[in-house]
């Protein structure tokens, strides 16, 4: 059981909270962003205890979500709260953003009386939720769609900030298209030696749907057909693990490769899946490093970013990091030319 709930900023600004219980002292806000900030180092762990209570975060959009208990309640059932209170908070809103929950705040304040009950969670889903849910969202514009857009080579596709209407009920008119937003978002880790050779390469992968159709009609999303499990090999691609959404259909998934579900709404998850394997030369990008002694006092590192990526398609928002030991007195840089 959750004794308060509350969003912050991250400037500290409190913009969304909720005392459950009235068992937990004022101002824990104050208390968590003041741990948060004078934590040595990257940010603390996702839970913490501050004389005897418990506070458990995430961190989404630079927003904090954040839950204080006295009750030594199970971590996972608690962050795993806080995630779909966050999904329902973008599924309702549009957009996840400060100025999203500032603007909708009767709105968040709505969601979160129907899912939090004295502290006793009550519903998570987004369908659940459609009937308890009485005010229209404000719509707010992201901040990826404010920035300026790279030419598309591809005409037929919509921008990723296509999915960013809000679900909440009243908002479908007559002729609004009946749509279907399908994501396939992959997130590579690779460990690269000092001689540049790739000593690991894993890949983390979901497919996510946002579902705007009215009725219940059954999506089937075919795959490859040559996707092996575990170690089944093969000539196809083989994945070393999958789950898949409490809604799909295995019998289809095993017969020919077919994701067939009954997407309901609001963002979710239909598959997740991870595979590892020799990728190095299907790498998007290659980093060559080289470390020079100039001085007793001074190192020198160069760095190469090599892009593997074919000439008719983009890539954004691309940063390199380099940590450097805590005793360092000063760092300078220069950018190359190409």
């Amino acid at each position: 059981m959750l004794s308060q709930f509350f969003i912050l900023t991250s400037r500290g600004d409190t913009i969304a909270f909720r005392d459950y219980r009235g068992d937990v002292v004022k101002g824990t806000a104050e208390i968590f962003f003041r741990k948060i900030k004078s934590w040595r180092g990257s940010l603390p762990p996702p839970i913490f205890n501050v004389e005897g209570i418990h506070f458990i975060y995430i961190r989404r959009s630079n927003l904090y979500f954040v839950c204080t208990t006295k009750f030594n309640i199970s971590p996972t059932f608690a962050i795993e709260l806080l995630n779909r209170i966050a999904g329902l908070c973008k599924d309702y809103c549009g957009v996840l953003n400060e100025e999203a929950i500032r603007l909708n705040f009767v709105l968040i304040y709505e969601l979160l009386d129907e899912v939090l009950d004295f502290g006793y969670p009550q519903m998570t889903s987004t369908e659940s939720l459609k009937s308890c849910v009485q005010n229209e969202p404000v719509v707010v514009t992201s901040d990826t769609q404010q920035r300026v857009a790279l030419p598309s080579q591809h005409p037929k596709t919509l921008p990723s900030t296509a999915a960013n209407k809000s679900v909440a009920v009243g908002q479908a008119k007559a002729g609004d298209k009946k749509e279907l937003f399908v994501d396939l978002l992959e997130r590579m880790t690779v460990l690269i030696g000092a001689n540049g050779s790739v000593l690991r390469a894993d890949i983390d992968g979901s497919v996510q749907m946002k579902s705007f159709l009215t009725g219940n009609p059954e999506i089937r999303l075919g795959l490859n057909e040559d996707i092996n499990l575990g170690s089944a090999g093969g000539v196809g691609v083989s994945l070393d693990d999958c789950n898949f959404h409490e809604g799909v259909r295995m019998d289809e998934f095993e017969k020919d490769r077919t994701l067939a579900i009954v997407p309901p709404d609001g963002e979710f998850t239909v598959m997740r899946y991870r595979l590892a394997g020799d990728f190095r030369h299907k790498l998007p990008f290659q980093l060559l490093v080289f470390i020079e002694d100039t001085d007793s006092r001074i190192l020198e590192v160069i760095l190469k970013l090599r892009c593997e990526i074919p000439v008719d398609q983009h890539s954004t928002n691309i940063v390199v990091r380099l940590p450097v030991p805590k005793l360092t007195a000063s760092v300078s840089h220069e950018v190359g030319s190409s």
